[in-house]
C-alpha cells in the first residue's frame, strides 16, 4: 500500500519514519480509508509495545503518517523457521499480551497480528506495528459525549473476510464479527511458532488452511505442560472458551516467567525464616500458571500437586470488589461489589454453585463479619480519603440472616470484630486525626497518617493493621498494637499495602499483600518477632481478603487503570494523554500545549514520577520524582513535593538542575501551589509547627529569603493568586472562600458557593472562577462570576463505559477555556477462592 521512509524531525531533533500511501493507492477510497483508519486507531494508542504515531498529513496528494523508527527486525525475520527458546518465547509473548491488552483496554481490536506486524528492536522491547484492519468496539455513548465522536471503522459487510491466512480466528474465517478474542487466537498462533519453529496452521491451498483453523488442533510442543495450555487455551475455536482478555494470558505468562526465573537461581532472602521460601514460591508459580489457564473449572485435571494450591473464581460480573469475608459457616462468601456501573451493594455467595445474591444492602460496604453472623458495615461513605470498603461513613451493625444497618458510630473508615463477636475495633477520624480504637472510644494509637485494614488476633490481645504516614497514600508499615497501646512495627518499607489478615496455621504470623519498594505485588507472612517470609507472587493487583478457620483463603485480584484524557488546543476529540496504568493529571500550560501529570506506575519506582508531555500525544519526559504540584507561567519549571522529603522542589522543564524552595520551617504543603504571573514567586497552603494551615508566599529567584505569610493564621486548604498578582484566593475546609488583596486590603468573602463546588482556575480576565461537580462517571464544570455568585455551566465530562469506575477528577483547565485534562479511576476485579496456600 505504500512505502516508509527514514526522515530527520529537526524541530525535535529525532530520527523517525514516514509512512506514505503511493498516489495510485490513495485514490482508491477503500485504501485511503484504511490508512485513515490507521493512523487514527494507532493515535489513540500509548504503549511502551505499540508503535507510536506522531503526525498525520497529506503532501502533493499523498497521505502519510509519522511514526517512531524502529531498530531492529521483525519477529518472521527472526524466526526464519526456527523455534525460539521458552524463556525468550515467554518474554517476547508478555510483552505482545500488554500491547494487545492497552489496545484492548480502549476498544480496540488488531485483527491482523501476524510476525511480520511484530518487530524486535534492538533493545530486547517488542513492538505492535499496523493497525489498518482495526475494528473499534466501541459501547453505545450518549450523544455529544467524547466517545460517540470516536472514530470508528466503518463497519465490515457480513461475509467479508480481512486477516492474514494462518493467524486468523475461526470466527473471521467464518466472515463473522469479532472481538478482542480474535486477536488472542492470532496470539496463540505466533507463540505456538515461536515455541515450535512452525505454524500452528498451514495447508497446501488457503482453503485447507482454513479447513485447519475450522476443524484441527495443531501438533503437540516440546515445552512445559503449563507452557502448552497457555497456548491451547488461547487455540481454542469457540471464542467463548479461549482466554477472554489479554491481561488473563498476560498474568499466565508472568507467573510462568516467575517459575522459570525463580528455577535458574535462588530467591534472594528477604529476613531470616523457619520456613524455606523456595519450595513455597515455586510450587505457588507454578499454580498461578493454571489460575485464569483453568478457570472455567477452577481446576485443571491431572495438575494436582503436593504444594500446589488450587483457584477457583467465584465473581464473573464486571465491575469492583471491595471487601470479602467468609461467614461463619465457612462456606458462604460476602462481598462489596459495584456491579456493571450500579451503585455498591453487598452480596453472598457460595463455592459450590458461585451465583452471587443480594443482600439489599445499597451503598454500604462491609468492614468485618463476627463469629456470630453480624456485620460490620460502613453507609453513606464519603469515598474522601484513604480506599476503604466505602470511605469515610457511618459504621453500622447488620444480620446477615436480613434486617436494616443500626448506625453506632461517624467517620470510619475500617472496623473489626472481636473473637467473641462482641465489641469493634475501629479507624476513628476525629478532630483531624486517624485513631485506631478498641473497643469503641479507646485510642490505642492516633496518627496525622493513617491506618487501614486493622484485623484483631484470634486471641483478642493485639491488632494488626497498615500504618502509613502520609494520609492518602498507601505506603507503609505492618504494626501491631496491645490493648495497652505500646505499638510494635514488624515490617517497614512497603508500597501498595492492600489485604491484611492473621494466619490460620501460626497464631504469631500475620499475612498481607503489599510490594516492597521496586518489586511485584505478592502475598508475605510475617510474624510477631518480625520473621518475614514470601508465600506467593504473581502480577495484577493481588489483594489478601480473608482467611477461614480451615486455611481457605479469598483473594482478589484487580485490575487497576487510572488515566488521564485531555482535548488540546484546536482539536475535536480528546485524547488519552496517560504515560502507564497509573497516571494522574495536575496542571496546563496557558496555551493547553503541554500537560504537567503524575505517574504511580511500577515502572516509574516507589516514590512516584513528575511527567511533562505535549497535548497533542507526543511522547511524555520525566522530570524527576514525586508528586507534580504545578506549572510555572513561562513552562521553565515545575513545581513538586518529595514522598520522603519535606517541602517543596523546582524541577527544570528543560536544561538545569532541580532545585529545593527552602520552606522551613513550615509543613503539612497542601492542595496545588499557585504560581505569580512573573513565575518568581510561588504561593502555598501550609503550616509552622503547632500553628493553622494558611497561605504563604516563597521568592523562587531569591534562595535565601525565608516564605512570608500572605493571609491570617486561619484553616486553609488551597490558595490561587489572580492572574493580574493583585489578589489571593483562599479556601477554607468549611467551602468558604475569600479573596485577600495582596496589598494589604481587609479579604472579601466569595458568596454563591454551594457545598460540593471545587475551584479549578481562574478566567484568563480575572472575574470568574471555573469550577467543579463531581459525581461518580460525570465532572460539571461552571463559569463562576465573583461579583454575582452567577454560575453557568461551561461544559459536562462523562466517562460512558461506568463499569468498575471508582471516580473522575483532577480536571484542570486553561484560563481561556480553549483546553481542558481530567483523570479517572477504573477498577475491574474477580474474586477467588483459594485452597492449599501455606
Amino acid at each position: 500500500m505504500g512505502e516508509v521512509y527514514r526522515a530527520r524531525d529537526d524541530r525535535l531533533g529525532r530520527d523517525v519514519a514516514v509512512k506514505v500511501l503511493l498516489a495510485f493507492y490513495s485514490a482508491d477510497p477503500d485504501r485511503l480509508r484504511r490508512f485513515e483508519q490507521e493512523a487514527h486507531t494507532a493515535g489513540m494508542l500509548n504503549h511502551p509495545n505499540i508503535l507510536a504515531i506522531y503526525d498525520i498529513g497529506t503532501h502533493e496528494g499523498s497521505p502519510y503518517l509519522v511514526t517512531e523508527l524502529l531498530e531492529g527486525e521483525t519477529l518472521r525475520e527472526r524466526l526464519g523457521g526456527e523455534a525460539l527458546s521458552p524463556r525468550k518465547a515467554i518474554d517476547y509473548a508478555l510483552q505482545i499480551a500488554n500491547g494487545l491488552a492497552a489496545a484492548h483496554d480502549k476498544l480496540i481490536v488488531h485483527r491482523d497480528l501476524k510476525p511480520e506486524n511484530l518487530v524486535l528492536t534492538r533493545d530486547g522491547r517488542v513492538k505492535i506495528l499496523d493497525f489498518g484492519l482495526a475494528k473499534l468496539t466501541q459501547p453505545e455513548a450518549a450523544p455529544g459525549s467524547s466517545a460517540a465522536n470516536a472514530p470508528t471503522a466503518s463497519p465490515t459487510e457480513p461475509g467479508v473476510v480481512l486477516g492474514t491466512m494462518g493467524y486468523m480466528s475461526p470466527e473471521q474465517v467464518r466472515g463473522r464479527p469479532t472481538d478482542q478474542r480474535s486477536d488472542l487466537f492470532a496470539f496463540g498462533a505466533i507463540l505456538y511458532e515461536m515455541l515450535s519453529g512452525q505454524r500452528a496452521f498451514r495447508g497446501e491451498s488457503p482453503v485447507e488452511t482454513m479447513h485447519a483453523i475450522l476443524k484441527s488442533e495443531p501438533s503437540g510442543l516440546a515445552v512445559s505442560p503449563a507452557l502448552e495450555r497457555i497456548v491451547r487455551h488461547c487455540l481454542e475455536k469457540n471464542a467463548e472458551e479461549r482466554f477472554q482478555s489479554a491481561r488473563d494470558i498476560a498474568f499466565n505468562l508472568e507467573a510462568l516467567a516467575t517459575l522459570t526465573s525463580s528455577s535458574a537461581a535462588p530467591p534472594p532472602a528477604i529476613r531470616a525464616s523457619r520456613r524455606p521460601v523456595h519450595w513455597a514460591a515455586a510450587g505457588v508459580a507454578l499454580l498461578a500458571v493454571t489460575f485464569l489457564a483453568g478457570r472455567k473449572t477452577g481446576f485443571v485435571a491431572g495438575e494436582k500437586s503436593r504444594a500446589a494450591p488450587s483457584y477457583r473464581q467465584l465473581t464473573f460480573r464486571r465491575g469492583v470488589i471491595s471487601s470479602a469475608r467468609f461467614a461463619p459457616d465457612g462456606q458462604t462468601i460476602v462481598y462489596t461489589a459495584a456491579w456493571d456501573g450500579n451503585p455498591t451493594e453487598i452480596y453472598s455467595t457460595r463455592r459450590e454453585f458461585p451465583e452471587s445474591r443480594s443482600l439489599g444492602l445499597v451503598r454500604a460496604g462491609l468492614t468485618a463479619m463476627s463469629s456470630a453472623g453480624e456485620m460490620a458495615v460502613v453507609v453513606g461513605g464519603t469515598q474522601a480519603g484513604f480506599p476503604a470498603p466505602l470511605g469515610y461513613g457511618a459504621l453500622a451493625r447488620a444480620p446477615l440472616a436480613g434486617g436494616s444497618p443500626r448506625e453506632i458510630l461517624e467517620g470510619v473508615s475500617w472496623a473489626d470484630w472481636s473473637p467473641d463477636g462482641k465489641q469493634l475495633a475501629v479507624v476513628h477520624l476525629a478532630e483531624g486525626k486517624i485513631r485506631l480504637e478498641f473497643p469503641i472510644g479507646k485510642v490505642l494509637y492516633e496518627t496525622a497518617g493513617n491506618v487501614s485494614y486493622p484485623r484483631i488476633s484470634p486471641s483478642g490481645d493485639r491488632i494488626a493493621f497498615f500504618d502509613h504516614p502520609i494520609r492518602a497514600d498507601n505506603r507503609g508499615s505492618v504494626a501491631i498494637v496491645d490493648l495497652a497501646g505500646k505499638k510494635n512495627t514488624l515490617s517497614t518499607g512497603w508500597a501498595a499495602e492492600t489485604g491484611l489478615v492473621w494466619s490460620r496455621q501460626n497464631p504469631d504470623e500475620i499475612w498481607f499483600t503489599a510490594t516492597p519498594k521496586g518489586g511485584g505485588l505478592a502475598l508475605h507472612g510475617v510474624t510477631t518477632r518480625g520473621d518475614q517470609r514470601l508465600i506467593t507472587q504473581g502480577p495484577g493487583g493481588m489483594v489478601l481478603e480473608d482467611i477461614s478457620q480451615d486455611g481457605r483463603a479469598l483473594i482478589r485480584r484487580d485490575n487497576f487503570r487510572r488515566a488521564v484524557f485531555g482535548l488540546a488546543p484546536g482539536a475535536s476529540q480528546e485524547r488519552d494523554l496517560s504515560w502507564f496504568d497509573n497516571s494522574r493529571g495536575f496542571d496546563l500550560s496557558a496555551d493547553g500545549k503541554l500537560l504537567l501529570f503524575e505517574e504511580e506506575s511500577e515502572v516509574t519506582g516507589p516514590n512516584y514520577a513528575v511527567c511533562l508531555r505535549k497535548t497533542d500525544g507526543s511522547p511524555p519526559v520525566r522530570l524527576g520524582e514525586g508528586t507534580p504540584r504545578s506549572l510555572s507561567p513561562d513552562g521553565k519549571w515545575a513545581l513538586a513535593t518529595h514522598p520522603n522529603t519535606p517541602g517543596l522542589f523546582l524541577l527544570p522543564t528543560g536544561a538545569g538542575d532541580p532545585k529545593q524552595v527552602k520552606t522551613d520551617p513550615l509543613q503539612d504543603f497542601f492542595g496545588r501551589a499557585s504560581w505569580f504571573p512573573d513565575s518568581k514567586r510561588i504561593a502555598f497552603a501550609a503550616r509552622e509547627p503547632g500553628g493553622r494551615r494558611r497561605c504563604w508566599a516563597q521568592n523562587i529567584v531569591d534562595g535565601g529569603q525565608k516564605p512570608q505569610p500572605i493571609t491570617s493564621e486561619e484553616e486553609i486548604f488551597a490558595c490561587s493568586i489572580s492572574p493580574d498578582g493583585k489578589l489571593v484566593a483562599t479556601f477554607a475546609p468549611d467551602g468558604k472562600a475569600a479573596l485577600v488583596p495582596l496589598d494589604g486590603g481587609s479579604p472579601r468573602p466569595v458568596s454563591g458557593l454551594m457545598p460540593g463546588d471545587i475551584p479549578i482556575q481562574w478566567t484568563s480576565d480575572g472575574r470568574s472562577w471555573y469550577l467543579a461537580r463531581f459525581e461518580r462517571a460525570t465532572a460539571s464544570i461552571y463559569r463562576f462570576e465573583l461579583a454575582t455568585g452567577q454560575r453557568k455551566l461551561w461544559k459536562q465530562i462523562t466517562v460512558p463505559d461506568r463499569a468498575g469506575l471508582e471516580r473522575i477528577g483532577n480536571v484542570v483547565v486553561t484560563p481561556d477555556g480553549s483546553s481542558y485534562a481530567y483523570t479517572y479511576i477504573r477498577v475491574l476485579s474477580d474474586l477467588y477462592l483459594v485452597e492449599g496456600l501455606k
